[in-house]
């Protein structure tokens, strides 16, 4: 189900249940021991929850940890954004320090919420490193931060605004809004 509110074909937005079985294909050999899972709420989270259903033996085999992560008060824009309704605390219940940390977001556009995330992580220790998956990468990046997997590259305009949403039966689904304004309130 793609819900298409611009003038845009739908066949242009990809399957994100398509996307989900590739981002796991592609993230499968970096899981080793000493790695943990962090997704950015919300889109985030809900794909690593995939992710660790999807890849369950390799998980159990290298005693994968994971947590989330709400990076909204660490924003270089809160100031304009303000409290999110849907704010939720962060939960990193592991070791930091020198842990590898694969950093898992829905969709990325500007760094921003990458930024934020990482300045979050290193408040609870310094990894030995972290890598960036994104589901979808749409452009427009901002900061010298680009994800290191990406299961689709998708062009888009300012105006247009990215979503991975879940719907009711668990699946999850792109959608694709238009915005008047060149400056959309897009999570990254």
């Amino acid at each position: 189900m793609i819900k298409n509110h611009s003038n845009l074909p739908s066949a242009q937005l990809p399957n994100a249940e398509d996307l989900l079985k590739v981002l796991a294909q592609k993230l499968e050999p970096l899981l080793q021991k000493n790695t943990a899972l962090v997704g950015i709420h919300s889109g985030g989270v809900w794909l690593m929850q995939r992710l660790l259903s999807i890849l369950e033996t390799t998980v159990s085999k290298h005693a994968i940890e994971y947590g989330t992560l709400d990076v909204s008060f660490y924003r270089d824009d809160y100031a304009q954004r303000g409290l999110k309704v849907e704010n939720r605390p962060s939960q990193i219940p592991f070791d930091v320090e020198n842990k590898h940390i694969i950093l898992i977001d829905d969709v990325f556009y500007t760094g921003r919420t990458t930024r934020a995330a990482m300045n979050e992580l290193f408040d609870y220790g310094r990894p030995a490193s972290i890598t960036l998956v994104a589901l979808v990468n749409r452009g427009g990046r901002e900061l010298p931060i680009a994800p290191q997997i990406v299961a689709a590259n998708l062009p888009l305009d300012t105006t247009q605004h990215l979503q991975l949403t879940k719907l009711a039966d668990g699946s999850l689904a792109l959608e694709l809004t238009q915005h008047n304004s060149a400056r959309t309130q897009e999570h990254e």
